[in-house]
């Protein structure tokens, strides 16, 4: 049977008549009531009812229930005119001078209304009374937001002609960065996919804040402003069913749908209004499309036979793109004419009028109800479905072209066009210098107004927060100890430190541990008991370990926010975390761990991202080193981290190989971060490796905190001395090659720790840059310099790192400098032959060493060749690094 057959027309006729009396009653949630329980009936009698996750293409909120703009339409209506033209000038004057400058005008000419809606009516600036809205803009409207900044009198003029001219200074950034106007921009946002992301963990973690009382979120709300197009990126639709699982009532997405990405359509032969509907629905979020501006509502009104919904949603989004790149004559033939019923209907309407009904982004009437509407929604996040036309207004510059994106430049006649589109008071012999339009005394006010009435300026990035009462380092006193017999892994170590914070009675509520479901593999187990996982529903099942004395405990005030098999999630966590100073004034100390080779690599865009957003806090490597993890292969095994986390210019990093070096370098980013309050990230690599743990060496914490200090020093050496250095547990292949050259060869060897070839580098390279500038004062001497300054004999460093990570001190080292590492893939076998294999054990290091005390003639060839041979050096054996 045709699936549009109708058995019975009069009883069809009766079921939408009942429902359309039951909307006029009692209103369209009651009609959606009795739907949801008359399909529930259905589907239990064995009836198998169709799914459809989209509605029709039409505006989701009804004509008659839009709301008035509150405030002076006229008046915003000018001021919005004038920001558009601004934001044309800051791309199109900058671009004067140079193509070189770059910009965007399109993506904030399609969106402009809706953040002049947000900025006037709905966006809060934190205050004594009030938290705060927090806003990702879109990273390409950057030119809007300064215009309308520069308008309030926040941004200067000569900011604005430095617009993408930051080196001298006094200028304004490309996107918003954070680190480069840390009092102006919350959120880096360009890197696309990243911003959704981050939204959502930024939102599910005010809500942590709350339900841990550490913040009253009262009303506010997260706002993410995307493109159609970024919704391609994974990371933007990556997390959406948390937001729902989590009822992250206090989030809201608007998505700018002008159907086309950066080359041209988005779903040229498809719609991606509906697929993304189909979506967020499908997930569990509330969508609200707002697709048609006013102009449609009476032709909607008029469409008694339903032909102008069905033209509606059959025409496909690059056929609605071509529309808007012509004229009303064109979208009359093309458009209205498909059908009699429908070209009838705009039979009285000029092409210009024709041409003037706008899509519902341009309609501030619509957006505010869209947003009124977003903002007093309880129990799910929302979706915005705004359907615009990118580079509205720029005419034949680019208006729904595909070249729109790219457009930077704008000719006299089209600055013209645009002039007397939107009436700004620019005279005739200025159109061609796109010269800035100021905004009269009572338009200043206005704006004021609204912005005190919103609690203040915005954008508005607060850089204040309390200084935290952080223990003394004696506080970890048994870490400053030897573990004497006892073995244990630094892993088990940190595990220690940690506990000792949580128990804290000053900060221990501030800290944030997190990971992604591997707690058991760190040894954290004994926190699920001690400070529960988060879980904003707490826990409704009796877990299957609750007999146990660390059994699986959520809790909606826990403390551990464990992600699952998500590092992308739980970073976004982590950076939610190391920002909340300076978004919610409650400075939070997160501690992010997970195996090593699923940080840096995985998420390192995010965690660039964590530096622009001044993030403050912990990454854990554990389980470190390309030869620790033995048996796990090549995808876990990391031999490069390290040399990841150095390109990071805030991330100070470390690879411990003792309890009492991870317990100072802890203290000092507590001390730098939460007291100093420096805007700099810690990355620790940590492992799984059980071995002895010595005292502390006296006077050792400023050479543990600078990445180099001697662990054990030979009185009187000879010349048949040597320096052994290393890192991480490849530091104790190091002295145990020690002890084999002593035992055998009579070769004496001073025990250096690197904790930090990173940290020795820059300093190493600030000097060096010091020197080159100041070249007639007195030099700096890098710290490594000075702290081999007495040493005797060659250095052979050993890492479990590649040999880039040892080898960028080389500069800086006034001896004989040999580096083993860890070049090539990882694989699966013991620690002892993955050492072997890489050539980092205590033999290839022994062997290293009589090599260059041969080539200095300290031994001599007999001697050589007698230790090749102890140690079984292969000459022949195959390249690690290519094997």
């Amino acid at each position: 049977m045709d699936d549009m057959t109708d058995l019975d027309p009069l009883e069809s006729q009766e079921w939408q008549d009942a429902i359309e009396d039951v909307i006029l009653r009692d209103g369209p949630d009651r009609a959606h009531f009795l739907l949801d329980k008359a399909v529930q009936q259905a589907r239990a009698n064995g009836a198998r009812l169709p799914f459809s996750s989209t509605t029709p293409y039409q505006n989701t909120i009804p004509a008659d229930e839009d709301l008035d703009l509150p405030g002076d339409v006229e008046v915003e209506q000018r001021i919005r005119n004038i920001n558009r033209w601004n934001a044309m000038a800051t791309v199109v004057r900058r671009n004067k001078e140079s193509s070189e400058y770059g910009g965007h005008i399109a993506s904030f000419a399609s969106s402009a209304s809706m953040y002049d809606v947000g900025l006037n009516h709905f966006w809060r600036a934190r205050s004594a009374i009030h938290g705060g809205d927090l806003v990702f803009f879109q990273g390409h409207v950057v030119p809007g937001i300064y215009a309308r900044s520069f308008m309030e009198g926040r941004i200067s003029q000569q900011q604005m002609e430095n617009f993408r001219s930051e080196v001298g200074g006094n200028g304004l950034s490309s996107y918003p960065h954070p680190w480069l106007m840390p009092d102006y921009w919350q959120f880096p946002t360009v890197s696309m996919g990243l911003g959704p992301l981050m939204a959502i963990y930024q939102a599910r973690f005010m809500k942590y804040l709350h339900n841990r009382g550490l913040i009253d979120m009262a009303d506010r709300k997260i706002w993410c402003f995307l493109g159609d197009g970024e919704m391609d990126e994974p990371e933007s639709l990556g997390a959406i069913a948390l937001a729902a699982r989590e009822k992250l009532d206090n989030l809201i997405f608007v998505v700018n749908c002008n159907l086309q990405r950066l080359d041209g359509p988005v779903r040229g032969n498809g719609k991606i209004i509906q697929e993304l509907e189909g979506h967020f629905r499908g997930a569990g979020w509330d969508v609200i499309k707002l697709i048609w501006g006013s102009g449609w509502d009476d032709l909607l009104e008029r469409d008694t036979t339903g032909r102008l919904r069905q033209l509606m949603e059959e025409t496909l989004d690059g056929d609605y793109q071509t529309y808007r790149s012509k004229d009303g004559a064109y979208v009359r033939e093309h458009f209205f004419n498909r059908y009699p019923e429908t070209a009838a209907l705009v039979a009285d309407m000029s092409d210009e009028d024709i041409w003037n009904l706008r899509r519902g982004g341009h309609d501030t009437k619509k957006i505010f109800t869209a947003f009124k509407r977003a903002s007093q929604n309880k129990g799910q996040p929302v979706c915005i479905l705004v359907k615009t036309v990118k580079g509205y207004g720029m005419g034949s510059a680019g208006e729904g072209q595909n070249i729109t994106h790219q457009q930077k430049k704008m000719a006299e006649d089209q600055l013209r066009a645009m002039r007397d589109r939107f009436e700004i008071p620019v005279a005739e012999a200025d159109i061609a210098k796109a010269p800035w339009v100021m905004l009269n005394n009572a338009q200043k006010a206005y704006l004021a107004d609204r912005r005190r009435d919103l609690g203040g300026p915005f954008p508005a990035r607060n850089m204040e927060a309390p200084k935290l009462d952080i223990p003394p380092l004696e506080a970890f006193e048994a870490q400053l100890k030897t573990t004497g017999d006892r073995e244990i892994s630094t892993t088990m170590a940190f595990v220690r430190i940690l506990t000792t914070l949580l128990r804290n009675k000053e900060i221990g509520k501030y800290v944030v541990p997190i990971v992604p479901d591997e707690s058991r593999t760190f040894g954290m187990e004994g926190l699920f008991r001690s400070v529960g996982i988060y879980n904003p529903a707490g826990q409704k099942y009796t877990p299957a370990d609750a007999d146990q004395m660390a059994f699986y405990k959520e809790s909606e005030t826990g403390q551990v926010l464990q992600e699952g098999i998500n590092e992308a999630g739980a970073m976004a966590d982590w950076i939610a975390a190391a920002t909340s100073y300076s978004t919610h004034g409650v400075p939070m100390i997160p501690f992010y761990i997970y195996y090593s080779m699923f940080g840096f690599q995985r998420i390192g865009d995010l965690a660039w991202a964590a530096g622009d957003s001044r993030a403050r806090g912990f990454m854990l490597g554990g389980t470190a080193g390309r030869t620790t993890l033995n048996g796990e292969g090549l995808q876990h095994e990391d031999g490069h981290s390290h040399i990841l986390a150095g390109t990071i210019p805030t991330c100070v990093s470390y690879d411990p190989t003792f309890q009492h070096e991870v317990a100072v370098i802890i203290h000092n980013g507590l001390k730098r971060m939460f007291v100093d309050q420096e805007d700099v990230y810690f990355y620790l690599t940590l492992m799984n490796e059980n071995y002895a743990h010595p005292d502390m060496p006296m006077g050792s914490e400023e050479g543990i905190l600078r990445g180099l200090y001697r662990l054990v020093k030979v009185d009187k050496p000879g010349k048949k001395h040597v320096n052994l250095m290393g890192s991480g547990t490849i530091l104790r292949q190091a002295m145990l090659a020690a002890d084999m050259l002593k035992e055998e060869f009579g070769v004496t060897a001073d025990i250096w720790s690197a904790t930090s070839y990173n940290e020795l580098a820059r300093d190493g390279q600030d000097c060096a840059r010091w020197n080159r500038l100041n070249p007639f004062d007195e030099p700096k001497v890098p710290y490594v310099t000075r702290t081999l300054a007495n040493a005797t004999g060659p250095v052979i460093a050993a890492t479990d790192y590649m040999k880039n990570y040892a080898d960028q001190i080389r500069a800086f080292v006034d001896l004989p400098y040999t580096v083993l590492g860890t070049d090539g893939f990882g694989r699966s076998d013991s620690r002892v032959n993955l050492r072997r294999h890489f050539e980092v054990d205590a033999n290839h290091i022994a062997a290293a060493a009589m090599v260059e005390l041969f080539r200095l003639g300290h031994v001599k060839k007999d001697e050589l060749q007698k230790a090749l041979q102890r140690f079984e050096i292969d000459g022949a054996k195959s390249n690690p690094r290519l094997a």
